[in-house]
């Protein structure tokens, strides 16, 4: 009888569990299922690990978007384009996949759902550390440059890993809005640095519905939110480079990365524009500010033909997706917290709820930094 380790084991209940869910979900009958369910843990007494099919594949990477606690765009989640790319071994090639990915979603501003998947970790040997890693947290993303006297030129979210671009040879322009490069390489050893081509970096100016004067702020942002940096577990295995996007949330850009105090800060220069009373708190100058800036958001994507989605609409796909579920025999989990849109959350419905938090798998994850700050 052939014993198992510890590790074996806990990768067969794992990937057990996924197959069963998989196949069941998919309509495979039960002869084909344990004759799948009888490969795969061969593999795994074989090899220690095991290889999805792409049907797996698949919809494991769309179950872990309808698994994610913290989205509140899960309607979509059948609809997700999952790009193979585990046969890539090479930086190179994997720059190449990213920019495919990069111009099938994007689509002209007709955003598609999308995720392209990397090799599974230990995949090719040499463990954990020799796995490809995509650096950026975002494929877009705009540089930050720490000025002398503290002050930030750009993104402040980005300040760290714009000195790591600029460690490994680039150089940007200095200005509010420069795309960092792609960053590509194992997390123990150097990366390779790619620019990104300008054609695959849709970017949206911001204009307002009403205001003229709004454009002369010079704000923009790009158009679509490609993750990079998360993990995808499925079954027991991780994928520790798997690029996806959506769609943005209008506040997410409105509400957050243009007004946090952290990020760009524009509420006050948005206040001044429109001649709000920023003396007093009781004026509600930041409110209507943000009202106004998220305006400018929305105005700005539909006028340039970009997919967009207010938080209102959002909030109404979210109470769909769950009737659609519940339709299905299965609950909801959710992290209200970010459920919530991060502005006037209360006259959504998702304020008034409350949500099993609980991590299902298959899933998205966080992964510690490829690099050190």
């Amino acid at each position: 009888m052939i014993e198992l380790t510890m590790e074996q084991q806990q990768l067969m209940d794992r990937a057990a569990a996924f197959i069963r869910q998989c196949y069941q979900e998919l309509a495979i009958d039960e002869a084909q299922t344990e004759l799948r369910m009888t490969e795969v843990m061969k593999q795994i007494v074989n090899s220690g690990t095991y290889r999805h099919t792409t049907e797996e594949l698949t919809h494991g990477a769309r179950l872990a978007w309808r698994n994610s606690n913290r989205c509140i765009g899960r309607l979509f989640w059948q609809s997700l384009a999952v790009l193979d790319a585990r046969e890539v071994e090479s930086s190179d090639e994997a720059a190449e996949a990213v920019f495919e990915h990069m111009a099938f979603a994007t689509n002209n501003g007709r955003i598609r759902p999308a995720i392209t998947i990397f090799a599974q970790e230990q995949e090719h040997g040499g463990g954990r550390s020799n796995n490809l890693r995509i650096w950026n947290h975002q494929l877009v993303r705009y540089a930050g440059y720490e000025q002398p006297d503290g002050t930030v030129v750009g993104d402040p979210l980005s300040v760290p890993f714009t000195r790591v671009c600029e460690s490994l040879g680039w150089k940007g322009e200095g200005t509010p809005f420069d795309v960092l490069p792609l960053v590509i390489g194992p997390s123990n050893g150097t990366p390779a640095v790619y620019e990104i081509p300008e054609e695959l970096v849709l970017q949206v100016p911001l204009i307002h519905p009403t205001e003229p004067r709004f454009s002369a702020l010079a704000l923009q942002w790009y158009a679509v939110p490609f993750i990079s940096d998360m993990a995808l577990e499925i079954g027991g295995i991780r994928y520790p480079a798997a690029p996806f996007n959506g769609w943005y949330m209008g506040t997410e850009i409105g509400a957050r990365n243009l007004s946090d105090v952290s990020r760009y800060n524009k509420l006050r220069p948005i206040a001044e524009l429109f001649g709000y009373d920023m003396t007093t708190n009781t004026s509600l100058w930041k409110d209507r500010a943000l009202v106004e800036l998220n305006a400018a958001v929305l105005h700005s994507y539909k006028s340039a033909g970009v997919s967009i989605v207010d938080h209102h609409t959002a909030a109404e796909q979210f109470g769909r997706f769950e009737q659609q579920e519940l339709a299905a025999g299965r609950s909801v989990t959710g992290r209200w917290s970010w459920l919530i849109p991060p502005m006037s959350p209360s006259a959504t419905p998702i304020w008034h709820r409350g949500f099993d938090n609980t991590e299902r798998e298959p899933r998205f994850s966080y992964q510690p930094k490829p690099y050190s700050t």
